[in-house]
């Protein structure tokens, strides 16, 4: 995170800090929760600091950085109540261990991204950017937090002992290769590193060979030739992790569209049930809200980073391609029938799709028409 926007940061935080000291003099935190705004009870000299192990899947770059910012401010806005221990990727546990880490409590949070989980959990390829879905990080808010994808996350995340606390944005991912990609048709026979579920089905009916990979391995797989196209995240990352010393060429959608596969691709803050069991009321309305705070912060983060990594990228040599419309309208007929069969993969995965389809077959969206799904239906609606 650059100074300026840490310091925007911190100044908020210190705000907030003042505010809730202010109305515990004036009418104590009670009153303070029952008027509608934070509070949270500042430790005292007795009680003890409760610390969350956290891990990230990031491996490096921007993302890391702000992650362990935010993480290591955490005690201070809480008066020591509180506080998150940050490690990195693969620091404790591999990416894809982390379910299984939080939930036998080997650490007490994970910051994944979400769609890691298509395997154990089929709705949660709904929980993040699929392809061709919904495609701004407005409407996956209004989709998480008006729409009631929040409490069926919660719920389903519950079922296995963990608290899910919300989504977390970072921007659009994008596709590094040792070959051009110019249209869809450039997909075949190429070996692919992507992040699996729905989107692996994507690239496959389009001809790739695809593989799974956590984001720390890409570089290496791609400097021994075992892939030569990888999805990874955005600019400022991919470049950190030098990914421009290994591929020659960059590949998105048409301009206004950086990726069609995860044009929002998420990422969350899950937590162990008895660690957030065990937070007072006032704590759990304070992560909340410092998580949805902390996501607005890590997205903006990200993208003024992006828009320096994409002057590096061209310094390096990194030649930008970007596919028609015509290849979206290709890529779109592959994705449908995609969006059903995991949909229809049980009955969670349909209600939670069934909340997104009508959003965008509404007139708020229209991306999706009663022609483009003819023939498809959920077996669970």
């Amino acid at each position: 995170m650059k100074t300026d926007a840490k310091n925007q940061y911190n100044r908020q935080a210190v705000g907030r800090r003042k505010f809730i000291k202010g109305a515990i003099a004036a009418g104590g935190a009670a009153g303070l929760v029952a008027s509608g705004n934070l509070g949270f009870n500042i430790r005292t000299a007795k009680a003890a600091t409760k610390t969350w192990k956290i891990q990230t899947s990031w491996p490096g770059g921007i993302g890391l950085k702000i992650f362990k910012d935010w993480c290591n401010g955490i005690a201070d806005k809480t008066g020591g109540e509180l506080a998150f221990k940050p490690f990195g990727a693969k620091d404790v546990v591999g990416d894809f261990q982390l379910f299984d880490a939080v939930r036998n409590g080997v650490i007490e949070g994970m910051n994944p991204f979400t769609l890691y989980w298509a395997g154990r959990m089929p709705a949660s390829v709904f929980f993040s950017s699929y392809p061709l879905g919904l495609r701004t990080e407005g409407e996956w808010d209004v989709f998480f937090y008006a729409l009631g994808g929040r409490e069926i996350a919660r719920e389903l995340f519950a079922k296995v002992g963990m608290f899910y606390v919300g989504h977390i944005h970072h921007g659009p991912n994008i596709i590094h290769s040792k070959v051009p990609i110019r249209s869809i048709e450039d997909f075949r026979g190429r070996k692919m590193r992507v992040p699996g579920g729905m989107v692996a089905e994507l690239f496959q009916g389009a001809g790739a060979k695809t593989t799974l990979l956590p984001g720390g391995e890409i570089f290496a797989a791609l400097e021994k030739g075992t892939i030569d196209v990888a999805d990874y995240v955005g600019p400022a990352i991919n470049y950190a992790l030098g990914f421009h010393q290994v591929t020659k060429y960059i590949s998105m959608g048409p301009p206004g569209f950086m990726s069609i596969y995860q044009p929002v691709d998420l990422m969350d803050l899950t937590v162990g049930m008895k660690p957030w069991n065990a937070l007072s009321p006032q704590m759990k309305q304070f992560v909340e809200l410092e998580v949805h705070s902390y996501s607005d912060h890590h997205f903006a983060g990200i993208q003024k980073a992006d828009q320096e990594a994409w002057k590096k990228f061209e310094e390096a040599g990194t030649i930008v391609t970007r596919l028609s419309q015509e290849d979206v309208d290709k890529f779109t007929r592959i994705a449908i029938p995609r969006w059903f069969a995991w949909a229809n993969k049980d009955k969670d995965a349909a209600r939670v799709f069934k909340i997104q389809l009508d959003y965008m077959m509404s007139g708020s969206l229209g991306y999706v028409t009663k022609d483009m799904i003819k023939g498809h239906r959920l077996k669970f609606a």
